[in-house]
C-alpha cells in the first residue's frame, strides 16, 4: 500500500494510472480502491483531491507563481474551477491565501503501518444457496459510505404495514424475514460515487405478486458476517473490514462475485447498544494455480 501512495503521490501533477498504483499494492483496481477507502476513512479520489490543493497552497506562497499555471498544473481547467475547489478545501480563495498571516489547511502524506491488536475478531460462515428472488420495492440510490442513506430511508417509508406483512408472507428461504439487498454498483463505488438499485423485500422461492419489484439471484455460496454493536456504525464498520481484512487474510481463498450483497437486520428498532445484523456477500473459491 506504502508502494501504490509513493507512486499515486509522484503523479499528483499528472494523470493518475489508478490501475499501476493497484500493481504496486498486488491487487485488482476494486479492491485497492476499497481497501484504501476502508483504511484511511475517505475515498481515494477525495484524498488525492486534498493532497493537489494541499501542495497548490504551498506553491500559492510564491508572489511569483501564477494562479492560472497552478490551476493548471493541479488538474483544474480553468481558475474558476480551482478557485471553488480551493475554497472548499481551506476557507480561502487562491488570492486570499496569499496575504500575510491567513490560515490555511494542510493535509498530510497518508502512509500505512503494521500493527498487531488482539480482540477484534470476525465471524463468518460460508453458506451455500440455491436459486432465489429477492421480492419488494426497489429503488436507484446514491452511493453513500457512513449515516443513513436518506434514499434508503425514504424507500423503507413507502412500506405500509400490510405491505410489509405481504412481503414476509412470502419468505422461505435465509435469510429470513426482510432484508435490503444491493446490486448493480457504478464504477465509482469505491470513490462513493454513483448510484446502486436497493432493494428492501424477502428472499423467497416463490413468484413475485404483481406490483411488487423482483431480482433474480443464481446459486452461489454466500460469506455470513455478524455485526453487533450500535447501529449504523458497527454495521458500517463490519462492511469496511471484509474488503480490507477478510479477504485479503481469512478470505484469501474466495473471490466475491458479481450478485447482490444482502443484509439482514433483527429487527426494526436500531436503538439497541447490541443490534445484531447479517452481511452477505455472494462469493466462490479462487482457481488455484
Amino acid at each position: 500500500m506504502n508502494e501504490a501512495l509513493a507512486y499515486i503521490e509522484a503523479h499528483l501533477t499528472e494523470d493518475i494510472d489508478y490501475k499501476e498504483a493497484a500493481r504496486r499494492a498486488y491487487c485488482s483496481e476494486h479492491h485497492f480502491k476499497r481497501m484504501f477507502s476502508a483504511l484511511a476513512g475517505i475515498p481515494l479520489s477525495e484524498y488525492v483531491r486534498r493532497r493537489r490543493l494541499t501542495l497548490a497552497a504551498v506553491e500559492l506562497q510564491d508572489e511569483a507563481v501564477r494562479i492560472l499555471d497552478v490551476a493548471l498544473k493541479y488538474g483544474y481547467e480553468s481558475p474558476d474551477s480551482f478557485t471553488r475547489a480551493f475554497a472548499q478545501l481551506h476557507g480561502a480563495t487562491p488570492s486570499e491565501a496569499r496575504k500575510q498571516g491567513r490560515t490555511l489547511k494542510a493535509f498530510p502524506r497518508v502512509t500505512f503501518q503494521l500493527t498487531i491488536r488482539g480482540g477484534s475478531e470476525m465471524e463468518y460462515r460460508i453458506v451455500e444457496k440455491d436459486a432465489f428472488r429477492v421480492v419488494g420495492v426497489m429503488r436507484r440510490v446514491p452511493i453513500v459510505f457512513e449515516g443513513v442513506n436518506p434514499a434508503i430511508a425514504e424507500l423503507a417509508g413507502t412500506l405500509t404495514p400490510e405491505l410489509i406483512a405481504t412481503i414476509k408472507g412470502l419468505s422461505d428461504t435465509e435469510p429470513a424475514g426482510m432484508i435490503n439487498a444491493s446490486v448493480n454498483f457504478s464504477e465509482g463505488r469505491m470513490e462513493e460515487k454513483g448510484e446502486l438499485d436497493h432493494y428492501i423485500g424477502t428472499a423467497t422461492t416463490r413468484q413475485a405478486p404483481e406490483g411488487l419489484a423482483r431480482l433474480e439471484v443464481e446459486a452461489s455460496a454466500w460469506a455470513v458476517f455478524t455485526a453487533v454493536g450500535p447501529f449504523p456504525q458497527t454495521l458500517q464498520s463490519v462492511w469496511g473490514r471484509i474488503y480490507s481484512e477478510w479477504f485479503p487474510s481469512a478470505g484469501a481463498g474466495y473471490e466475491q462475485t458479481g450478485g447482490p450483497e444482502l443484509l439482514w437486520n433483527e429487527s426494526p428498532d436500531t436503538s439497541r447498544p447490541d443490534y445484531r445484523s447479517e452481511i452477505w456477500i455472494p462469493v466462490r473459491k479462487k482457481p488455484q494455480p
